[in-house]
């Protein structure tokens, strides 16, 4: 037996809920396919099958919030035929101590298992569809993540240097008899690439614990109660949180976006042929790069000992979805063109609807942005998304009548224009500075360029 175990899903993830089970017991499961949905309280992701097999029982049903490094379920391998299997999760006591000696183990908990030469075999979701993408045998890459674990680098570093050698004259090596199996074609005496230095946790204010609501009393009998899913639990104590942490103001200002309209109607084309669909979002992006740039203290957090600045500009983009909102982070997203900026953004929106996204590609935002008139909202006054100092609101575009002046006359055109919205933390700033920041990104968008 295989026994399958809550993952660990990001570095500060302690524990999961399952969200659904894709397969039941008893079905057949092909390796890498995907098994289940595990929730947590930052995003929903695809758990695929380490092995090929069949599914031999569900220890924990759907709903249920585990710690990492439980056992969830057991897949009996391919070859064993599995009689008299439950149609539904059963309610099994979870064990709580180690399996038989003869029971694999895949988990993704702080210590995960080895081989015999000390490897950590857990593989990712995201290296898992690599591997399957490209048919290549783990065993043949040399893992650099936390004990021998197989990162998604290591799986590109292997392909791009499996391409190099593709095209280098062919060379037989002497394999001595102890020598790994010829299908490898990892070269023993590649150095191991330089470790990537941990990423510095940013700082942020200390936080009250989340309020909770008021247990209801009664339910009325024409009424349903809809439980909380974790994701929606989770939305709703951050935004109790950051209304009780900091003071927010919102200012509004109200943008032409004539110039911009009409850059992205002769870039399109040119755009889709790279493959990459050219929105409105990545010009509002590099307008409020402008902004932050102009107003760093925008790109700051509030902190008893004073504010501190960022010096990287980590753009956060809210995707709506059918059960919440998930907010996918651009880093260093000053560093990045039009064409950069659109295919990030493309990249997190599409993997964030297919519940493909990275726990830690959710955090470290610096500041965020949210195009609430996609759904046609004129206005909006969105709430900060914590610790950071503002988040930017975009309204919905319609075209209408405006007083122009030119050559000193007054006359009346139609120009398509929306609003602008900039909640603040009146801890940080006041308003003159919010304006000039909402000023700096308004001038931008009319004043476009490319």
């Amino acid at each position: 037996m295989i026994e399958i175990k809550m993952p660990q899903l990001g570095e500060s993830v302690t524990e999961g809920t399952v969200g659904r089970w894709l397969k039941r017991p008893g079905d057949p499961v092909a390796k890498y396919e995907p098994l289940l949905e595990v929730v947590t309280d930052k995003v929903d992701t695809e758990v695929p099958a380490p092995e090929a097999g069949v599914l031999h029982e569900i220890l924990v049903p759907e709903g249920e919030t585990v710690r990492v490094g439980t056992v969830i379920a057991r897949l009996a391998p391919a070859d064993t035929t599995v009689t008299g299997a439950p149609t539904a999760a059963p309610v099994t006591k979870i064990a709580t101590t180690e399996s038989s000696s003869t029971t694999a183990t895949v988990t993704a908990t702080t210590a995960p298992p080895a081989t015999g030469d000390g490897r950590n075999t857990y593989l990712s979701p995201v290296v898992a569809r690599l591997l399957a993408e490209h048919q290549l045998n783990p065993a043949q890459i040399r893992g650099t993540g936390q004990g021998g674990r197989i990162t998604k680098q290591d799986v590109l570093r292997f392909l791009a240097e499996r391409e190099k050698q593709s095209s280098a004259p062919v060379v037989t090596p002497v394999t001595p008899a102890s020598a790994p199996s010829p299908a490898s074609t990892a070269s023993p005496t590649t150095p191991a690439p330089a470790p990537t230095p941990a990423p510095v946790p940013m700082a942020s204010a200390p936080t009250p614990p989340p309020v909770a609501a008021p247990a209801t009393s009664e339910i009325p009998a024409d009424a349903e109660l809809v439980p909380l899913t974790p994701m929606r639990r989770s939305i709703a104590e951050h935004m109790v949180r950051s209304v009780r942490t900091s003071p927010h103001v919102t200012t509004v200002m109200e943008v032409d976006l004539s110039r911009v309209i009409a850059h992205r109607a002769a870039h399109q084309e040119a755009f889709s042929r790279q493959g990459v669909r050219l929105t409105m979002t990545p010009y509002f992006i590099m307008a409020a790069i402008a902004g932050l740039q102009a107003v760093p203290v925008f790109n700051g957090s509030f902190t008893d000992q004073g504010i501190i600045i960022h010096r990287r500009i980590n753009i956060g983009v809210a995707v709506a979805l059918n059960e919440g909102l998930l907010v996918p982070v651009i880093p260093d997203a000053d560093e990045k063109n039009l064409l950069g900026l659109a295919r990030a953004v493309n990249d997190l929106a599409e993997r964030a609807r297919s519940k493909r996204l990275r726990p830690e590609e959710t955090q470290g935002g610096t500041f965020t942005i949210t195009n609430h008139g996609v759904t046609g909202s004129l206005f909006a006054t969105p709430i900060i998304n914590q610790p950071q100092a503002g988040i930017l609101g975009i309204g919905a575009v319609v075209k209408r009548p405006v007083v122009i002046t030119q050559n000193g006359l007054d006359a009346i055109a139609i120009r398509p224009l929306c609003y602008l919205s900039f909640t603040f933390d009146h801890r940080i700033a006041d308003g003159a500075t919010a304006d000039q920041f909402l000023s700096t990104v308004k001038k931008r968008l009319e004043q476009w360029e490319g």
